[in-house]
């Protein structure tokens, strides 16, 4: 008798099991890579290529019109030495820190507020929601309006009560300019923290506090015990949100007040900006822009450290 040979083609597989190609298709990593593709093009097309070239330009003397040579340190070599520039750094630190501690504690008492049983709820959460939506530069020219040194409602309401008998210089006193564009900021931001912290809440379940409430639980405690645990995660990622907005915010003090005066608002946002793009020193707008990341990485970090405590809601013991 003669046997018959036949040949199998390359990468089949004799058993009559799947290929390695048909295993990969249904692989749910490999299906997953494919969908995340296109969202990790975009990334680095508009957010990762222009953070490299603006790290790159730092390292360089381009000015507009003018292709830059590499200078190495020489652009932070001289920001180490520019007093507006550490003036810059102290007014973005107080400017986030103080603006972001005000409105976490004031979002959380609306969301709290806001969490009750009460008549018109939807309503006043819309409402709520105004000043987060309306346009930053409208915002800006509102508050610039409500501060003129001549035409303030804020000095002419104090003055018909007789607090003071002179109008208030909000924007032209340095002091004075700090405070309103951090109350600007507190305005505008709020809504946010107050939503996303309102959503975090409405994930509690009612039964924890009827269980505390049957225990004697004063309401202190079913905050302290109850709600604060639990809404740790959702307090790490919207402060987070809200420091690096805080933090990076350009459009409103742009809009109020140029950074002045006397560089009394200037934030590292919009000092870039007007070293990079108005005075034509990309190098130096670019090294400014590039001195943020730190403290950008450190916000994260601190957001990281704390979604970590959400591993005791699962059950585990680090």
């Amino acid at each position: 008798m003669s046997t018959v040979q036949t040949s199998l083609p390359a990468g089949a597989v004799a058993s009559g099991e799947p290929s390695w190609w048909s295993r990969l298709q249904t692989n749910r990593n490999f299906i997953a890579l494919w969908f995340m593709l296109p969202a990790a093009a975009f990334l680095i097309l508009f957010l990762a290529y222009p953070l490299g070239l603006g790290v790159w330009m730092s390292f360089t003397d381009e000015k507009i019109g003018r292709t830059g040579i590499f200078v190495g340190l020489e652009n932070y070599e001289w920001l180490w030495d520019d007093a507006i520039f550490w003036l810059a750094v102290f007014n973005t630190l107080l400017y986030t820190i103080v603006a972001s501690a005000i409105k976490f504690a004031i979002g959380l008492y609306l969301a709290l507020l806001l969490n009750r049983r009460m008549p018109f709820k939807a309503i006043i959460r819309a409402i709520v929601l105004i000043p987060f939506i309306v346009p930053t530069v409208l915002s800006a020219i509102a508050f610039w309006w409500i501060y003129d040194a001549q035409f303030s409602i804020i000095s002419w309401s104090l003055i018909k009560l007789g607090i003071i008998n002179h109008n208030i210089d909000f924007l032209g006193d340095t002091n004075w300019a700090r405070a309103s564009v951090i109350i600007a900021n507190i305005w505008r931001g709020v809504p946010f923290v107050a939503i996303t912290l309102l959503a975090g809440l409405q994930t509690v379940s009612p039964s924890l506090y009827e269980a505390a409430t049957l225990d004697g639980a004063t309401n202190w405690q079913r905050f302290r015990y109850i709600t604060y645990p639990l809404l740790t995660p959702i307090i790490a990622v919207v402060m987070t949100f809200s420091v690096l907005f805080t933090f990076t915010d350009f459009q409103l003090i742009w809009a109020l007040t140029r950074g002045g005066p006397v560089n009394a608002t200037h934030l590292m946002a919009t000092l870039s900006y007007q070293r990079g793009i108005i005075s034509g020193r990309l190098g130096e707008g670019a090294a400014i822009a590039t001195a943020m990341i730190p403290f950008l990485l450190a916000a994260i970090a601190i957001s990281w450290f704390g979604m970590q405590r959400r591993k005791w809601q699962q059950g585990s013991d680090q």
